[in-house]
């Protein structure tokens, strides 16, 4: 088992999903139970899924839940560029979220390997 609080990666998570609440609520409200719902469960399925990992009892199944990790942060990548292409945010606002995303990704490949 590993000490999730002591996981850079896991408080990277936990700072993406913090910024993306603090974004979606720009959303319009129609969009409540549709993109804003599904970007809301992929970004905590990121950090949540990395702790699901840390507290099993094998790096194998650690690497699991990371590769779970993974699909949540190409999804979010992908529900944020939708944002973007709907043109429900600007650009600016949403990059620097893709760019955490795949900052997440890049350190989720190299946490596996090492495990």
């Amino acid at each position: 088992m590993h000490k999730v609080e002591n996981l850079k990666i896991w408080r990277k998570a936990i700072e993406l999903v913090k910024k993306v609440y603090l974004l979606i609520s720009e959303l319009p409200k129609d969009e409540k139970y549709g993109l804003v719902s599904q970007i809301k469960r992929s970004s905590v399925s990121i950090p949540s899924n990395i702790a699901e990992g840390a507290g099993r009892n094998s790096n194998k199944e650690f690497k699991h839940f990371l590769s779970i990790t993974n699909g949540s942060a190409y999804e979010l990548q992908t529900q944020l560029t939708l944002t973007i292409e709907l043109k429900l945010l600007t650009k600016e606002k949403v990059q620097p979220l893709i760019d955490n995303c795949i900052e997440l990704q890049k350190m989720n490949y190299s946490f596996q390997q090492k495990l």
